[in-house]
């Protein structure tokens, strides 16, 4: 096999097209094989084997940089990268990132789990390199037609044509048709356009006219510019990328690794920021993801013969099914509910709601700025938009919660799935900061369900309240509670007393109020007697509730799925102290002053102790000093 004798690009520069193709398949089973036990972005990567291997082909990586957007389409260069023989750790605790991970690799140039990023890191690093005397390496950026949807990959585009920087960015276009193919010709003609002697005879022609008399040679190069921007506009769609700076080639074809490899020695050496845009396939080489490349963009572990999903055992439906079937049988009812979504309408649940009310559904693209904002603009003549967002994305659009939405004081509902700890997909992708982000904005309710039965509820008194709400909720399934038929409006800023204790009072948010009951089944068996809380509420707090529970027990513990700098523990101590009400011992459970590795979802809340054993452990250490 040919992929035996790979594990850096150094042992590809030998191979035939036919050895490379070979190995490209191989590199395809390799990824879906890996996939299938451990889960993971299985589209994108398998849809950019022969663009990666052709990438590490004609450049000298590590010394020239490639810089991949979000990084999922990055696993064939993981494979080729000297991570060949670990790559069946992938998203495992201790084991490969499932994205880009600068401590991990010299080869991974820039980290990156959000989208759009690499245009602008590209630039920071070609410009680094142009200061430090080191211009000669090649840098690229590797951005997919969905990152394109982004401001910040139009903005990096715009800084980098206008430098003129010789900066290399290649466009994965893998089904969202950026512009249509305009077929062989455009492909005959691009490879024409990037040969080397087609480039020099350009610059030739270019110096000629300019060295003539002023009067003559100005004029006719301008006409000479407007011919060739009128030629390449009518026989390629790379007018717009042409108009911010960039030389324009494409689209090519992705799979093929001759094309691509001609392309990218022709164009290496040109002066200049040039853009080249590659058509692939998302999912190519596995049949299941060929024909729905959106479920497979991102998957569990699954049966690689029948491209099963497997499944966790668990009947309750998840956090995301309950939001989806609310927000549409509330917006059966009120013809002002309209959804908003960037990039993510089957993640957030929104899916189905688009398809019952398609004129009252809206995917802005990777755009949650603009998303917030336009949500913003449509509250001000009272429809009632929902914006729903994971909690990690959410932090693209914070200036715009603050200035568009809470600051007037709109009524835009923020619905952040993916709240708290997720898995496997790492720091990039926990959401972990929302209630500190999102608490100190003036204006704004914030409330966490503690089940799937008060999302319900939550989502009803948010759309219904005429002000900024967020409500926020895990990754996974719900507990399996019964759902009710009818909707209520909960009471702002009231919590709830669920069980009744007399040594020490916990107060939980969301998801962390389940395990804290257990574990007040825990502390029974050594004596010690729990009162627990769901406080429902971040934002306003329960203060008659929180008083009252400050001034019957010494020790409270708060336990959240957030951080804990600035998080929900931390609002409690706030408001006991501004009432000069702390004499209390407190615990807040949460998560430390650290970025959470990728690993299983429970195996990192045992780590940090969100989970039933770990809050009673931490409660009996307390109690024993009292």
């Amino acid at each position: 096999m040919t992929i035996e004798r790979v594990n850096y690009p150094a042992d590809i520069k030998n191979l035939t097209i036919e050895e490379l193709s070979q190995l490209a398949g191989e590199i395809r089973e390799e990824i879906t094989n890996t996939v299938s036990m451990n889960g993971g972005h299985l589209a994108s990567s398998l849809g950019t084997v022969e663009l990666t291997i052709a990438l590490h082909y004609v450049f000298d990586t590590p010394n020239d940089k490639i810089i991949w957007d979000v990084g999922h389409q990055s696993y064939a260069h993981k494979i080729l990268t000297g991570r060949k023989d670990k790559f069946k750790t992938l998203r495992q605790f201790n084991g490969l990132s499932g994205f880009l991970k600068r401590d991990e690799s010299e080869y991974d140039v820039f980290g990156a789990g959000h989208s759009s990023t690499s245009i602008s890191a590209a630039l920071g690093v070609k410009e680094a390199l142009k200061i430090c005397g080191n211009d000669a390496s090649k840098v690229v950026a590797v951005i997919g037609d969905g990152s394109l949807t982004a401001g910040l990959a139009f903005e990096g585009l715009d800084q980098a044509g206008h430098l003129r920087r010789n900066l290399i960015v290649v466009v994965n276009d893998n089904g969202m048709s950026i512009y249509p193919n305009v077929g062989a010709l455009s492909n005959f003609l691009s490879r024409k356009l990037t040969s080397s002697r087609f480039a020099r005879m350009r610059k030739s022609i270019k110096d000629f006219i300019l060295s003539l008399p002023k009067r003559f040679g100005d004029p006719l190069y301008k006409v000479a510019q407007r011919t060739e921007v009128s030629f390449k506009s009518f026989v390629t769609p790379g007018i717009l990328f042409e108009g911010l700076g960039f030389q324009y080639i494409g689209p090519i074809k992705g799979h093929n690794l001759q094309e691509l490899i001609e392309t990218f020695n022709n164009v290496k050496n040109w002066d200049g920021a040039v853009l080249v845009h590659v058509k692939t396939q998302k999912g190519k080489g596995y049949e299941y993801a060929e024909k729905d490349p959106v479920f497979w963009h991102g998957v569990g572990p699954f049966d690689r013969k029948t491209g099963r999903v497997l499944s966790k055992n668990n009947s309750a439906p998840t956090y995301t099914k309950v939001f989806s079937d609310a927000v549409i049988a509330l917006a059966e009812n009120d013809k002002k509910i309209v959804a908003i979504t960037a990039a993510m309408p089957d993640g957030t649940g929104l899916e189905e709601f688009a398809k019952r009310f398609p004129g009252r559904f809206y995917d802005v693209g990777i755009a949650e700025q603009h998303g917030i904002t336009f949500a913003a603009g449509l509250a001000t003549e009272g429809l009632k938009p929902i914006a729903a967002i994971y909690s990690t994305f959410l932090q693209r659009a914070f200036d715009q919660v603050i200035h568009d939405v809470c600051l007037q004081n709109l009524g835009v509902t923020i619905v952040m799935d993916r709240a708290g700890i997720v898995g496997q997909d790492g720091p990039t992708h926990h959401g972990a900061f929302d209630i500190s982000y999102l608490r100190m904005i003036p204006n704004i309710t914030l409330m966490s369900p503690k089940d799937e039965e008060e999302l319900r509820h939550m989502l009803f008194t948010a759309v219904n309240l005429g002000r900024p709400c967020a409500v926020r909720y895990p990754r996974g399934n719900g507990l399996g509670v019964r759902l009710s038929d009818t909707f209520r409006s909960l009471p702002i800023g009231s919590g709830e007393i669920l069980e009744t204790g007399n040594d020490v009072a916990i107060i939980a948010i969301g998801d962390m109020v389940m395990p804290s009951l257990i574990a007040r089944n825990i502390l029974l068996s050594y004596g010690i007697s729990a009162t627990v809380a769901n406080a429902r509420f971040i934002k306003p707090l329960d203060e008659q509730m929180l008083t009252d529970l400050a001034a019957r027990f010494e020790v409270i513990v708060t336990v959240e799925n957030n951080v804990l700098a600035g998080g929900f523990g931390s609002a409690i101590m706030e408001f006991l102290n501004n009432k000069q009400m702390n004499r209390n011992r407190f615990i807040t459970i949460g998560i430390p002053d650290i970025f959470v590795p990728h690993g299983d979802q429970n195996k990192l809340k045992e780590i940090y102790d969100l989970y039933p054993e770990g809050i009673a452990k931490k409660i009996r250490a307390l109690m024993n000093k009292v």
